[in-house]
């Protein structure tokens, strides 16, 4: 396999505000290959818009180790990392803002990165017409922002992050300001610039239903990854059984083990369970079994991780728990 275009080792970011200190990121450890498309969730403060910064270069973290396509980019200076921004990193944010310059028209905006870049002007202009094509609104590339709706501005926000050619397309909750709709519009746009360009896609969102719309959502809680769900093609149907969306893909959820080997056991859970500060670990017939430190009131034996035909109680998801959903799957 070849290697990861994003590996981050162990993450550490604390941010300090006059005497308080906010470590939003606290050993996190994640891999992107090349070619994928992956959500980011977890609720607010959670660490998943800091990890996003540290990848586009827009921050430095305090410890650790983040390389992107082979660049490390802690060893970077800052004009390094001005390059590596311009030059391998899009970026697409919820404040239309942050994308466009409203004074100039769709065209203008896209073309204003590559200007900046000094692309000759042919290139420029063909590239930026082919780009705005692409997003399926050619036909308005000479209108300015306040004739554009919301999607469509969102399109052109997307087609500026593109007109360097980056490989990495980094998205913070891109959704965040349209309807369901255009939100489906902009998640389907996404894969056909993954299938076209081979760009690699890593989104920030707050919604647990992006695991249908992705091929990965890894889950972060208190700056360390938590749990993913990988999204698959569903095995072939029984004979007259019609394929939908629902039965088209299937949803594996996994917890994330670190590098040594620790787990997160949610809050919820704990409290749920009556399990404090230790567990016991043991391998009960082929399952291994976590068994809490018995206190007053505490249970006797509470399975946490079990094989696949575990009843369902023993197999409730930590991605549901994320954000505050205890439902079962």
């Amino acid at each position: 396999m070849a290697e990861p275009l994003i590996i981050a080792e162990n993450l550490v970011k604390i941010y300090r505000i006059g005497d308080l200190e906010l470590q939003a990121l606290q050993g996190l450890e994640l891999t992107v290959q090349q070619g994928e498309v992956i959500a980011l969730i977890g609720t607010s403060g959670s660490g998943k818009s800091t990890l996003l910064n540290v990848i586009g270069g827009l921050d430095r973290p305090n410890a650790g180790k983040i390389s992107v396509a082979g660049q490390d980019l802690l060893k970077m200076s800052d004009a390094a990392l001005n390059r590596y921004r311009r030059r391998y990193v899009g970026f697409v944010w919820q404040q239309k803002a942050r994308n466009l310059i409203p004074y100039l028209n769709a065209l203008q905006n896209v073309e204003m990165p590559m200007l900046m870049a000094g692309m000759h002007p042919k290139e420029r202009h063909e590239w930026s017409n082919e780009l705005l094509d692409l997003m399926g609104i050619g036909a308005r590339r000479r209108h300015h922002l306040a004739q554009l709706s919301g999607g469509e501005q969102q399109r052109v926000a997307i087609a500026v992050a593109l007109a360097n050619k980056p490989p990495l397309l980094l998205a913070d909750e891109p959704t965040g300001e349209v309807d369901g709709t255009t939100a489906q519009v902009i998640f389907d746009l996404f894969h056909d610039l993954n299938e076209r360009l081979g760009i690699t896609i890593v989104i920030v969102s707050h919604d647990a239903q992006i695991a249908r719309q992705v091929q990965r959502v890894v889950a972060i809680r208190d700056g360390k990854t938590s749990s993913e769900v990988v999204r698959r093609a569903a095995a072939p149907l029984a004979e007259g059984v019609e394929r939908t969306e629902e039965n088209s893909h299937t949803l594996t959820e996994y917890v994330v083990l670190d590098s040594a080997g620790r787990l997160q056991v949610p809050r919820e859970m704990r409290e749920r369970y009556n399990i404090g500060d230790r567990v016991i670990l043991e391998e009960v017939d082929g399952a291994l079994m976590l068994r809490p430190v018995l206190r007053e009131g505490g249970s006797a034996v509470t399975p946490l991780i079990a094989p696949d035909d575990a009843p369902p109680p023993a197999k409730k998801g930590l991605f549901a728990n994320l954000l505050g959903r205890g439902k079962k799957r």
